[in-house]
């Protein structure tokens, strides 16, 4: 009986222990705490498509991106290399959740700005969220000159796209995301081409090593919006992280490098070698330091 007694007060003497200790942890603030997922992908960017990665806030991110002409131009043309079109711009953090960005493409001579919202980001811990996603608005306007001889206003050289990002980092090796977006055309070619182009985008990153990793990218415009010459874009590329840069190789159907061109305007074909090598580099510099909170 006595045995049976000390048996009892020390599994309760135990018990209020594990109580009083979890509430000391709490009063401490070693509660459960939230775990984000992060590097879904090593830039904003997973080739031409938008990531899930936001430029985290206080940090701009200067881009340089790069295509050659199309592999099948041959040897008169070097196989591509003799030709370049080029777009620079800017993404900056204004929040770990909100960011701005503006670039200046040499194809169509186009001006580019965007703002992209995350909406939620995928966790565990305290708080449980399967996935992360995001909103992408853009506008840009192509500043070429038109060849026809109607006198053109100058909203008709502007175009919008509006997407949203869903997207899932599976494991440490592998990141998968799809870009339900719309394209707004102000001017289309003829009156039987739709203003507003539907599309699909999912793209994908398998890690390879710690500081590589592999990248696809494909878009489909649904049936009878574009040109019958017109082309769905399929973009595979490497990324290589080499401290402060990221660059990216990468062969893709594209010319240009802003949405609405790689959405709806692409003519290369990858079946007869219609198909550009380029990189994009990205560049980070910390503009403004995140304030830390010092315990006196």
């Amino acid at each position: 009986m006595a045995n049976k007694l000390l048996t009892f007060i020390f599994l309760l003497t135990f018990s209020f222990s594990a109580i009083g200790q979890d509430d000391l942890l709490s009063l401490l603030g070693e509660e459960e705490t939230t775990d984000y997922a992060t590097a879904s992908f090593k830039t904003n960017r997973v080739i031409n498509l938008h990531s899930l990665e936001n430029t985290a806030g206080g940090v701009f991110d200067f881009k340089i991106s790069h295509r050659f002409g199309f592999i099948n131009g041959g040897y008169q043309e070097l196989f591509g290399l003799d030709q370049a079109y080029i777009r620079i711009g800017g993404d900056f953090g204004v929040t770990d959740r909100l960011m701005v960005g503006f670039g200046r493409s040499s194809f169509e001579k186009t001006y580019d700005v965007f703002g992209k919202y995350k909406i939620l980001r995928q966790s565990t811990g305290k708080k449980n969220m399967p996935i992360s996603a995001a909103f992408l608005a853009t506008a840009a306007a192509k500043t070429v000159k038109f060849t026809d001889d109607y006198d053109h206003n100058f909203s008709e050289r502007l175009n919008y796209t509006f997407q949203l990002i869903l997207g899932r980092k599976f494991s440490d090796g592998f990141s998968l995301q799809l870009s339900p977006t719309v394209v707004h055309r102000n001017i289309v070619a003829t009156s039987d081409l739709a203003h507003d182009v539907k599309a699909m985008g999912i793209a994908g990153r398998i890690k390879l090593t710690k500081r590589t990793a592999l990248n696809a990218e494909y878009i489909y415009v649904l049936p009878d919006q574009l040109e019958s010459d017109k082309k769905n874009g399929l973009s595979i590329g490497f990324d290589i992280e080499t401290g402060g840069h990221v660059f990216q190789l990468h062969f893709t159907n594209s010319t240009s490098m802003v949405e609405n061109g790689f959405v709806t305007n692409n003519t290369g074909d990858w079946l007869d070698g219609g198909i550009h090598f380029g990189f994009n580099v990205s560049r980070v510099f910390t503009v403004k330091e995140k304030k830390v909170d010092v315990i006196e």
